[in-house]
């Protein structure tokens, strides 16, 4: 749902605005200026975002009071109520109704983000979690292709039915309506919070098969001991608690750098590099769904490789090979029309730097919070996630323009210090979380942070004794 609409609203773009056009000259008998137009298209690409921020504050409270299953069930109706009002649009002639319709998909998409990757984290075992978190970056990789295959020309890109490529959502929001009654509830979630352990063995056998299961529930048992005393904490708590900041300043960063990491701009850039390789305008649609095609395969690929390498690894390579390709493309991009081999040059950077972004911050970043936290932490972790992610979505929806008016080609540069950073601080200071339980990792978080210290005191015994034997002298 959330790869589908970030994607999907390029190709009808035209036609909404026609759109607002019409229904303005019928209404009001008065034809809206350029700007006014592009004002209020704006708004209605960018109210998804304001809508999935609602979707990620709310979402923590849902899931804990529902279950991770029902409330992914519950949600699909925030989709199905948005797609009859983008099928309907047109017959009515409302573009309001495009806006809420909008909205309504940026809260499913705002609480299945946050609901889904709690399921899979908590439902996968703990040798498979890592394959299994990438398969939420495969579902938005098949989301965004999706939207940019159904939108050309011959499918549902077209004046008639550009209405039914806005509403496929509730297509897909029926299929979950009518399947995902069939899986079981989270087994952590069961135990856990529930405190079931019939239901949740229940649960494994229907998700893992009738094997042994015991050594899985002895481990979520000792991470229930060791929280006996704590229930599951609010999001204002988690930020009050000291013993889980650096893992709180992981998922922040993490989380603001997949939005800031430049994918956006590249994906804006891609069409000026198609068109000076040469690619004719009409063809423009057909090389970006080379652009989607890259991402999903990638991240097929990546799923094969993420349990020997590690996310960690992964994570950090990721980043820093996206920053080389960013400072590589600011410098191709600038001299693509005095050298004509650069355009060529450009284009393969596209590609590169979507595959590092694909197997390493797409295929990593969103699982975070469900592998570095606790169960009592686990809810408040993802909605602060989510909250970073919409946000940073809608301040680089409303400054990117700018920025591309400003500094052109050479905003890269800024997103490419976004990477870097971000890298470092994944390299330094988180630890791997490849088969390891919450409990590991966050014991590992402490022993990080105690070298830290340890070296810090050592650090300053000397500065004392220098000091002393200053004063001696």
């Amino acid at each position: 749902q959330y790869g589908f609409s970030v994607s999907v609203m390029t190709s009808p773009s035209q036609f909404i605005k026609e759109l607002v056009n019409r229904s303005c000259v019928e209404r009001f008998d008065r034809i809206l200026m350029d700007w006014e137009v592009s004002l209020i298209w704006s708004f209605t690409v960018s109210v998804f975002c304001i809508g999935g921020l609602l979707g990620s504050l709310i979402a923590s409270s849902i899931s804990s009071r529902f279950g991770r299953n029902r409330c992914l069930l519950l949600n699909n109706f925030w989709a199905i109520l948005g797609a009859i009002l983008m099928i309907s649009s047109r017959t009515a002639n409302s573009f309001e109704m495009i806006m809420v319709g909008r909205f309504l998909y940026g809260i499913n998409a705002g609480i299945g983000l946050s609901a889904q990757a709690m399921y899979l984290t908590e439902s996968a075992p703990k040798n498979l979690r890592a394959m299994v978190g990438v398969t939420i970056a495969t579902a938005l990789a098949v989301g965004k292709f999706c939207g940019q295959l159904l939108g050309i020309r011959e499918l549902l890109g077209t004046e008639k039915s550009w209405p039914w490529l806005l509403g496929f959502n509730g297509f897909t929001a029926l299929f979950q309506l009518c399947t995902l009654p069939l899986l079981p509830e989270s087994p952590r979630f069961l135990l856990l919070e529930r405190g079931d352990l019939q239901a949740s063995e229940n649960a494994f056998r229907k998700l893992w098969g009738n094997k042994d299961h015991s050594k899985e529930v002895v481990e979520m048992l000792e991470e229930k001991a060791a929280l006996q005393s704590i229930r599951s904490c609010s999001v204002l708590e988690l930020f009050q608690n000291r013993t889980v900041r650096w893992q709180l300043l992981t998922i922040v960063i993490v989380f603001t750098s997949l939005q800031l990491c430049g994918i956006n701009a590249v994906y804006f850039y891609s069409f000026d590099v198609f068109r000076a390789a040469g690619i004719q305008e009409h063809r423009l649609a057909y090389a970006a769904l080379g652009t989607g095609l890259c991402e999903l395969t990638t991240s097929i690929a990546c799923s094969m490789i993420i349990e020997s390498m590690g996310k960690k690894d992964l994570m950090f390579s990721g980043y820093i090979g996206m920053a080389a390709s960013l400072g590589l493309l600011s410098v191709t991009v600038y001299f693509q029309k005095t050298v004509w081999w650069l355009p060529y040059c450009s284009m393969v950077l596209v590609f590169v730097f979507i595959f590092f972004f694909s197997c390493g911050p797409a295929a990593t970043t969103i699982p975070i919070p469900g592998e570095i936290l606790t169960q009592s932490f686990k809810s408040a972790g993802y909605t602060v996630g989510c909250t970073v992610n919409w946000i940073c979505l809608f301040v680089l929806g409303s400054l990117f323009p700018i920025l591309v008016e400003n500094l052109g080609n050479f905003c890269f540069l800024i997103f490419m210090a976004v990477c870097l950073i971000c890298g470092f601080h994944v390299r330094f200071n988180m630890p791997e979380t490849k088969d390891r339980t919450a409990l590991e990792i966050s014991a590992e978080f402490d022993r990080m942070r105690a070298k830290d210290k340890t070296s810090q005191k050592k650090n300053s015994s000397k500065i004392c004794e220098i000091k002393a034997q200053d004063t001696k002298l």
